[in-house]
This record gives structure tokens, sequence and C-alpha cells, in this order.
């Protein structure tokens, strides 16, 4: 389901920017996310998955948790999520679950997003008990460089290292983000 533009999204994608940036300091792929309920960031956060081992620490969880506990409540009516990355198949899962009442993600996933930009839109399946507008692109070329930089550095074959990908690989990479980004 698309959505549009609301006056404060770019202000509120800052605060999940800033998040991804703390990420990519920390060695996290830089993904940031923050919840707004009434006009206030209740809750911002960034991916840990390296951090906490956990495959369940992407950003987005950890917030709509954040977001749960200080609510009071496991339902997020109201809340607005925004993600600097389009939400993977678990954290779009999440959003449908706890009854998020809108998503605004940056940058797009062809492979893994589940808004639209990929093979799925959870936003909208008819089935499900709970559906929400979904906005993407919005702070998205500062998004994608982060994500560019860090996986540019995790993913370029070094001379100390005899598996790496190939710089053919990279640009696959490369290319990939780039569809991703023009959703």
């Amino acid at each position: 389901m698309a959505g549009t533009l609301k006056e404060h999204d770019f202000e509120f994608m800052d605060v999940a920017l800033e998040e991804a940036r703390i990420a990519m300091a920390e060695d996290e792929v830089p993904v940031g996310a923050a919840i707004v309920y009434d006009g206030e960031v209740i809750a911002a956060d960034h991916n840990r998955v390296r951090a906490s081992c956990s495959a369940l620490a992407h950003g987005e969880m950890l917030v709509l948790a954040a977001a749960a506990k200080k609510l009071g409540d496991w339902r997020l009516n109201g809340c607005t999520l925004y993600a600097t990355k389009e939400l993977c198949p678990m954290c779009a899962g999440a959003c449908v679950m706890s009854r998020v009442s809108r998503v605004v993600f940056a940058v797009g996933d062809c492979a893994m997003g589940c808004l639209g930009g990929g093979p799925f839109d959870f936003s909208s399946v008819p089935m499900f008990n709970h559906r929400f507008p979904a906005v993407g692109g919005v702070r998205s070329d500062e998004c994608l460089v982060l994500l560019r930089e860090f996986f540019a550095t995790k993913r370029i074959p070094r001379k100390d290292c005899s598996e790496g990908i190939t710089s053919d690989q990279v640009k696959m990479l490369h290319k990939r983000l780039d569809k991703s980004a023009n959703i």
C-alpha cells in the first residue's frame, strides 16, 4: 500500500540516518531506525546483529520492542517507523504484527525488501489483518552512500585473504544497490 510523504518525514529520517552512522562506526551493517508517536521520537536504534550474535537484532526490531515498552502496549497504533533500508521479511512482518500505522524507508532492497521494492509487499497483503502505508526514497542518497561504503570495505578482495569476491561481484552489488535506490 503506497503512502505519501508527510511534513516531518525528512527530519525523522535524519534520526534513523544518525543511528545508521553509529552502526557503521560499530562495524555493523549501517541500518538505523526510529519510531515516532504523536510527533515525538520515542525509540531510536541501529543494527546490533554482530554485537549481540543475534539475527533478530535488526534496528527495526529493536525500536519496535522499545516503543512497545515505552507505550506499555504491543500495539503500535499511531506510530510511524523510519528505517534507512527497506524492511526485510522479519521486520516487515513485525510491523504487521505490532500494528504500526506507517513505515517510511530510504533505500529499497530489490532482493530482500518486503515493502514493494523487492519480491514481496507485506504492507498490503489482503489476507493479513493489518495493512499500513509505506513510503520509500526518503534520504535515499545519503543512506545508499553509507551502505556502499560499508560493503565496499567488507567485500573487496584483499591480498591477505584467499577468499574474497571478485571485482565483478562488487560491481554487481553496486548495480543491485543502484537498482534498489530507484524505487
